[in-house]
């Protein structure tokens, strides 16, 4: 579909042959496509196409020279992920049914997921010997098999404890497991589990926003930003190797700086 796209423009410009088209050419026909609206992501396949194309001309000896070797590819939009409000964060908490025993559980992921914005695949394989809650801390494994300590506050510890009293006994039946948080049959919470309950949830807490585990690790880093942490500690407690990708969440602080102010300036 790409370079049928760009066959159309060839024919178009009556070129006798592909020698015939030369970087300005190429620049002509990306602007043409930027001017039509086409998407960043579009057009970065489109590039990646014409390289291939005309690589391969060059290799057949059917061209001399590749139109694509002064062409610069431009960077890809960066996207800034959904964040909950603080009153957003405070319904999704308050809505599992803490009376009941899956309830209760659901109650203690959040409160884990948004006191450590850790990853999905880190609160399922959290245990229970990763947990020392005496010293308010937990451990886990990121990627790349890299151990960090993470923070856990007293609200989430209090839920940890809640949990591990009342509901993990009736959900373990009497069965033995290293894991921390269990499926009603009393084995390890699987990824789909954890998507599952917490769109539920979401429902439940009248939260209309695309939520997703990664939300409410958005949502800690964001929010912990926002009260002044330092963003080198911020990438600590992610588990960032590259401070770049920490960097997304000062755009979306950035951005709610904007709003507050745009809100509360008298002129505005």
């Amino acid at each position: 579909m790409d370079l049928n796209k760009f066959r159309n423009f060839v024919e178009q410009c009556n070129f006798d042959n592909f020698e015939s088209i030369s970087k300005n050419e190429i620049r002509e026909y990306l602007a043409q496509l930027q001017n039509e609206n086409m998407s960043n992501s579009s057009i970065l396949r489109t590039i990646s196409a014409l390289r291939k194309f005309f690589s391969y001309l060059v290799s057949e000896h059917v061209i001399s020279d590749d139109p694509m070797f002064l062409i610069d590819t431009p960077k890809k939009q960066q996207h800034l992920p959904d964040v909950l409000t603080l009153k957003e964060v405070e319904n999704l908490l308050a809505s599992p049914n803490t009376g009941k025993t899956l309830g209760l559980r659901n109650r203690a992921i959040l409160e884990v997921m948004y006191a450590t914005g850790l990853r999905v695949s880190e609160i399922i394989n959290l245990k229970l010997n990763d947990l020392h809650l005496s010293m308010g801390i937990l451990q886990t494994i990121g990627k790349g098999n890299k151990e960090r300590i993470v923070p856990i506050g007293d609200v989430a510890i209090e839920w940890i404890n809640r949990y591990l009293e009342i509901s993990r006994p009736k959900l373990l039946k009497k069965k033995t497991s290293p894991y921390l948080f269990l499926n009603f049959h009393g084995n390890q919470l699987t990824r789909q589990g954890i998507w599952k309950n917490l769109k539920l949830e979401v429902k439940k807490a009248g939260i209309e926003k695309n939520v997703t585990p990664h939300t409410l690790r958005h949502s800690f880093a964001t929010h912990i930003l926002e009260n002044g942490a330092d963003l080198r500690i911020v990438q600590e407690l992610l588990g960032h190797s590259d401070i770049s990708t920490t960097q997304i969440y000062t755009h979306l602080s950035n951005k709610r700086l904007t709003e507050i102010y745009n809100q509360a300036h008298p002129h505005n």
